[in-house]
């Protein structure tokens, strides 16, 4: 075993916190309450229908969203708010199952964080076992709500993803993982489940430069902005094509599990601003999906994008804001955003998708 493998969550954190003499502890306990919760959930998701908890929530099953609600959808947002809203951390949080902020109860002392979080992402493949996960960010909370202990507010959490503190997520896969930023790049911990402990097993985690390898939603084509097709039919074209060289196409519709397979082994993803709603301006939510994904994109040396600009720059206007996202490997996602700085005509697209083209007889 390498001997970075016999360290533990709280030491890892532990070390993190030497480096600033000042630091209280603070973020350290509230990381590992989200910690906590994420093991939690895990358990309750490898019961699978062991536990009753598979299927959509009965009743009034529809959230803030719009989506149909699982079971687990709504368990998993309550083990996220009961975890974390006790330690003294918190002045807030936010939710993608909740509509409007969640206080800390009264009887609970108040911090200077804010958490936000996703917590059953992917959960539309949950009935199918395929791998999903819960997303988290941590905001500092503005200095008033700290110093009066007042309840928090929507326009609290309305701040850019470059003013994260921490982000991650926990992957609920063949094992499950704990992937982690504070700023001084992205670790792994995979849960030993003998001892209950999430153990460093995934120091430093780099994303590749270069890729061939992107994922995207193709049933959308029609729906796209002309420079993400010439992107897409760029990569098919493969070999004979402008980019001279084959590439692979992966769509698993877990964005955890997406975002993990790129740190892993680069590649780029692709769920971009499209014409399908025009009430929505992407499908993925900004301050709960998008910003800690590409805090930890950044800090692992990837890219972030909307595939115009960089997401983490971004100044939400609403707490369950959507926007277009494309992250991965860094090159790969300059040059969607040169596609788009220099968009194509719409009749110039590669004729790969036109009559008698690849896809069609």
């Amino acid at each position: 075993m390498n001997s970075h493998h016999s360290v533990t969550l709280t030491q890892f954190l532990i070390e993190q916190r030497r480096r600033f003499p000042d630091a209280r502890g603070d973020l350290n306990g509230l990381l590992l309450d989200v910690a906590l919760a994420c093991k939690a959930i895990s358990r309750k998701i490898a019961l699978g229908a062991l536990a009753g908890l598979l299927g959509d929530q009965p009743g009034e099953n529809v959230n803030v969203q719009g989506e149909t609600q699982k079971k687990l959808d709504v368990v998993s947002n309550e083990v996220f708010v009961r975890r974390t809203e006790w330690g003294g951390h918190l002045a807030g949080m936010a939710s993608e199952e909740m509509l409007l902020p969640a206080q800390i109860p009264r009887q609970h002392p108040r911090g200077k964080y804010l958490l936000l979080f996703d917590p059953l992402d992917g959960s539309g493949n949950i009935d199918v076992n395929v791998a999903v996960g819960s997303i988290f960010s941590i905001l500092r909370a503005p200095q008033d709500a700290v110093a009066q202990g007042r309840d928090v507010t929507e326009a609290d959490f309305l701040q850019p993803g470059s003013e994260q503190v921490a982000a991650g997520y926990a992957l609920y896969g063949p094992a499950t993982m704990l992937v982690l930023s504070v700023g001084t790049g992205v670790h792994g911990f995979t849960l030993e489940p003998n001892l209950g402990e999430f153990m460093l097993s995934h120091r430093d985690i780099r994303v590749a430069p270069d890729t061939r390898e992107f994922a995207i939603n193709s049933s959308n084509r029609r729906f796209w902005e002309p420079p993400i097709r010439r992107y897409v039919d760029e990569c098919l074209a493969g070999r004979s094509g402008p980019r001279e060289q084959d590439f692979n196409m992966r769509w698993i519709a877990s964005l955890v599990a997406e975002a993990h397979r790129i740190l892993m082994r680069g590649g780029v993803f692709m769920y971009p601003r499209d014409s399908k709603d025009p009430k929505k301006p992407g499908r993925l939510r900004l301050l709960y999906e998008a910003n800690p994904i590409g805090f930890l994109m950044e800090q692992a040396g990837g890219r972030a994008s909307t595939g115009h600009a960089p997401v983490l720059q971004v100044r939400p206007e609403a707490l369950h804001q959507r926007i277009g996202l494309v992250f991965g490997s860094r090159n790969e996602v300059e040059r969607i955003e040169r596609y788009h700085a220099q968009p194509i005509a719409v009749g110039d697209d590669v004729p790969l998708f036109h009559e008698r083209g690849l896809f069609l007889a």
